[in-house]
């Protein structure tokens, strides 16, 4: 599926188009894609809410397929290989960021789905480094939300600080949530989510939530760390309310509508707002191995990539309970 003039989903900007298969140059391979996962950054990309650096452009990079072409150097994976693909494509290796262990903050980064194709698509090529072996306690389809919204979720986790015995609260309960929800809870959290949909609410209650609510509710107890999903600046000072003393609040999303005015008392007492940008290869490692020894359990609903468009319409009304998967090959 090409965009090739962004608008809104409503309008279905995304179109079946033949483009040419990729060839993968030196220390590079190409993934026959069998499935990719929905994440709200294609939807502000297919959109146009981020500055895209190419047209025409294949959204997608939450992706899942099997290696069936190797350039040439290659050594870490061979051709038959299940890999996935996640957002962060390639990075200098060479700027303060990537020296200092902030890959994620590269000053050159490129972005699967945004500077180069990603998995809306039959096929893809990205660096051997780039590519991860995924757990064969996985399928496809299951498999897929771990690359984004897993790893940025676990992202988010570590940098709201959160701990064993702590209460975590989870502003909107998408992909990313349900995710972070059952390993915080398995790393000894207390998890407090906020959220409208009713579908929401009760996988967040089947998956174990401490109490569910919504966003102008006071929790039973105060958070010691919370996570914004959702794209809204209003959550901020609510969930600053709840927060404790030295508390962090971490933002997990790419763009995020304004902040309103806040009043110093929400702050004071040393709470931390912080934003979370893209993720580090270890992250994904680290993520991806916690992700297999609990399992985590995915849930998703599995669309057809020609219905990509409708997809993102259905991401877009919070009309999906957990992750959405484009089903690419069988």
């Amino acid at each position: 599926m090409v965009l090739e003039h962004p608008g809104s989903v409503d309008s279905a900007p995304l179109a079946l188009k033949e483009i040419l298969t990729p060839d993968p140059g030196p220390h590079a391979i190409r993934i026959h894609i069998r499935c990719c996962g929905l994440c709200h950054t294609d939807l502000h990309t297919v959109e146009g809410e981020l500055k895209l650096p190419r047209l025409s452009l294949v959204p997608g990079h939450q992706i899942v397929g099997v290696v069936d072409a190797i350039g040439a150097g290659v050594s870490k994976f061979k051709v038959g290989d299940r890999v996935g693909i996640p957002w962060l494509h390639s990075t200098c290796g060479k700027c303060k960021f990537c020296l200092s262990g902030l890959e994620n903050l590269c000053e050159f980064a490129q972005f699967t789905g945004l500077h180069v194709n990603g998995g809306y698509a039959e096929a893809t090529v990205v660096g051997e480094d780039y590519a991860y072996e995924i757990p064969p306690v996985f399928s496809d389809e299951s498999a897929a939300p771990l690359l984004c919204a897993g790893i940025i979720g676990y992202r988010s986790f570590r940098l709201s600080g959160a701990r064993k015995g702590d209460r975590l609260g989870l502003y909107g309960f998408g992909a990313s949530a349900h995710l972070v929800l059952q390993f915080a809870k398995y790393l000894g959290c207390e998890v407090y989510v906020f959220t409208r949909a009713q579908t929401h609410r009760e996988l967040a209650m089947r998956l174990g939530a401490a109490w569910v609510g919504a966003a102008e509710d006071n929790p039973p107890a105060q958070l010691d760390a919370a996570i914004i999903f959702a794209p809204a600046g209003s959550l901020v000072p609510h969930a600053l309310r709840a927060l404790h003393k030295g508390g962090t609040l971490a933002l997990a999303g790419i763009t995020m509508s304004a902040i309103p005015q806040l009043d110093y008392s929400l702050l004071y007492h040393e709470r931390i707002i912080r934003s979370v940008a893209n993720s580090t290869r270890q992250d994904a490692r680290e993520f991806l191995e916690l992700a297999a020894e609990i399992p985590l359990q995915s849930e998703v609903q599995v669309f057809d990539l020609e219905h990509a468009n409708q997809a993102l319409l259905a991401l877009k009304r919070s009309g999906i309970s957990g992750a959405g998967v484009l089903r690419v090959a069988g």
